[in-house]
């Protein structure tokens, strides 16, 4: 089953009309030709002068003030782009802000800081004691492993986040299979990290077959929860084919094609399901936020499992698409 262009069409239509600026430009990134200097650009409007990120980038947290788990969100977007310059000012900054540590406690960057509790946000942001034992290693081995991959072999960041990076390897290699989706995602993307660079921290090998058994864990099988019920999806992990992770989960994989496809509302949007209970106000506009991420996640996986074929020099051309 493919996306037809009447629906490429319509989908387009709805990211022009409500996503934000960053996301719009990473639609025209992954989907138009769009260049990489315009997320950049849009990107560092969330960029605080500590080098920290804060300002909604995050969609369910609209505290104004730096922390690690929005700053993780603008690594996984420089990740997205592939970014390799280590000089670049964004990367730059965030390595500012890691150094100083100020959100870091007890071997752990904090996922919930207590400023959040002064602006809207959704629950789970909240601010309360012993977050650390609720979080676990998200987002601080992401983070590690981000500090590893362009921060200089030697620097006292990269020192104090090899250490890090060793308790969170040990953890993770001596532990049972992790039960947390976007934890799960945080090991993989360091393990990326350290592959990537070439830093021998742990058996590739048992490291890799680790995260992969705990990927085919993760993904809920009941595709029935799939239409109600905030689950973990192929898409957490993969993107297409070529991941390790496919092989493992090959027909659930391709059956998420199916699902996204058959989804999609007339509206050209998808639905978000989760909600805040809280701040309607702002929900209603992060809801959207949220929606248009979700857009080019989907559009990302069908394109990566060849259902979706429109060639990007003539994807302006479905502006015209009548319904």
């Amino acid at each position: 089953m493919n996306l037809s262009c009447k629906q490429y069409g319509t989908i387009r239509k709805w990211i022009y009309r409500n996503a934000r600026p960053l996301d719009i430009a990473r639609w025209k990134y992954h989907f138009e030709n769009g260049g990489k200097g315009e997320v950049l650009t849009a990107l560092s409007m969330y960029q605080n002068e500590d080098g920290g990120f804060a300002h909604g980038l995050e969609a369910d947290n609209w505290n104004p003030n730096s922390s690690p788990i929005q700053t993780w969100c603008a690594t996984e977007i420089l990740y997205e782009l592939e970014m390799k310059d280590k000089n670049h000012p964004i990367v730059q900054g965030i390595l500012a802000y890691l150094s100083e540590k100020r959100d870091f406690h007890d071997g752990y960057w904090d996922a919930v800081i207590p400023s959040n509790n002064e602006f809207p946000r959704a629950p789970w942001w909240s601010y309360k004691e012993d977050v650390n034992e609720e979080w676990g290693y998200n987002p601080t081995v992401c983070l590690a492993g981000f500090a590893l991959y362009f921060s200089e072999e030697g620097s006292e960041l990269y020192n104090s986040t090899l250490e890090i990076a060793k308790k969170a390897v040990h953890t993770f290699m001596e532990s049972k299979i992790l039960q947390d989706m976007h934890e799960g995602l945080c090991f993989i993307r360091f393990y990326e990290y350290c592959v990537s660079k070439g830093i021998d921290l742990f058996d590739s090998n048992t490291f890799r077959n680790k995260l992969q058994e705990m990927v085919s864990s993760l993904i809920t099988k009941d595709t029935q929860e799939w239409k109600t019920k905030y689950i973990c999806k192929p898409s957490q992990f993969l993107l297409s084919s070529e991941s390790i992770f496919y092989e493992d989960n090959r027909e659930i994989s391709q059956y998420e094609t199916m699902f996204i496809i058959n989804s999609l509302h007339a509206d050209g949007s998808w639905d978000i399901p989760w909600n805040w209970g809280q701040y309607e106000k702002e929900w209603s506009i992060s809801k959207n936020w949220w929606k248009a991420n979700q857009s080019i996640v989907n559009m990302r996986y069908l394109e990566g499992f060849g259902c979706f074929s429109i060639d990007k020099k003539e994807s302006m051309m479905y502006d015209d698409v009548k319904f």
